[in-house]
């Protein structure tokens, strides 16, 4: 260890024997004398190691090990888009992701917005919807738990499920073909036994998210055409779905620009400073292109 050290070492005399007035010998513990020897500072040492730092292991192919867990056609697709803090107009870079999309199936566009908000704090949570005007390209399952006339409307609607107790039935002995779960208002206390099976799924309907409601068929509607929910992660990120790679870049910019008018619109309370920090746009498999945030506004 460099710096100053100290060493310590201990020496132990010799018994020390007396005699007493009565003639009587008294023998005394030996003596413990500590002495500390400091060892002089090696610069020498410390100089070799800041002239000479320890070389990393570096791999027979040359990749480093971010790019070793990356498969070639990945690598190959972040080569043919522009580096980091790059920030490209909206039709460029949606144009870019579309062109490096090399799947055999068609890969969903999503958008990764990180805010400058802290969501551990209740007043920088940020969650919504946004209802996409051309659609999220996907088709999404609904139940919805109402009673009386609501179950009719919520079935014509286009509902996959819709019920009361029997539907509650069904869910708590492990029934969950659905993508998203509706309830009106009254049904929530039946909803709350329903916890252990919707909540690790994320099917818990909440009024943030508009699948609490009393007009079940609006919100059917809504969903199945193209409204989706958003919320920021731990990290204060927002991740977005807003269409198909087999959209035309017309249509996915009108998704696009919907999602940042949302995300402005639902602007946290405790959000200060600059609300934006950077939009990326990326396909499921594909590399992300960082967007330029204000030539999205000028076209609103």
């Amino acid at each position: 260890m460099l710096g100053l050290t100290m060493r310590t070492a201990s020496l132990v005399g010799t018994a020390v024997s007396s005699t007493s007035a009565n003639g009587r010998v008294q023998r005394q513990s030996p003596t413990r004398q500590t002495v500390r020897v400091n060892a002089a500072l090696d610069f020498a040492e410390l100089e070799e190691e800041v002239a000479a730092p320890k070389a990393r292991a570096v791999r027979k192919d040359g990749l480093s090990a971010k790019e070793a867990r990356q498969s070639r056609r990945f690598r190959a697709a972040q080569k043919a888009v522009p580096g980091r803090m790059q920030p490209q107009l909206p039709e460029q870079a949606v144009a870019l992701m579309k062109a490096n999309s090399n799947t055999k199936f068609v890969e969903t566009a999503e958008v990764h917005a990180r805010l400058n908000i802290d969501p551990k704090y209740n007043d920088q949570q940020l969650r919504a919807t946004v209802a996409l005007p051309k659609g999220t390209g996907k088709t999404i399952r609904i139940a919805v738990l109402c009673s009386g006339d609501n179950i009719a409307a919520a079935k014509d609607a286009g509902a996959d499920f819709a019920g009361d107790e029997d539907l509650v039935a069904d869910i708590s002995g492990g029934m969950l073909d659905f993508d998203l779960l509706v309830a009106t208002p009254d049904m929530m206390p039946k909803v709350a036994k329903l916890g252990r099976q919707l909540g690790p799924k994320g099917l818990m309907p909440n009024p943030k998210a508009g699948t609490v409601t009393t007009d079940v068929a609006t919100t059917v509607g809504e969903f199945k055409g193209g409204k989706v929910e958003f919320r920021a992660d731990k990290q204060g990120i927002v991740h977005v779905p807003f269409g198909k790679l087999s959209f035309d870049e017309g249509d996915l910019l009108v998704n696009l620009q919907s999602i940042v008018q949302a995300i402005d619109a639902n602007k946290p309370t405790g959000a200060k400073g600059n609300y934006w920090k950077s939009l990326y746009i990326a396909s499921s498999m594909g590399p992300s292109v960082q967007v330029e945030l204000s030539a999205i506004r000028e076209q609103e």
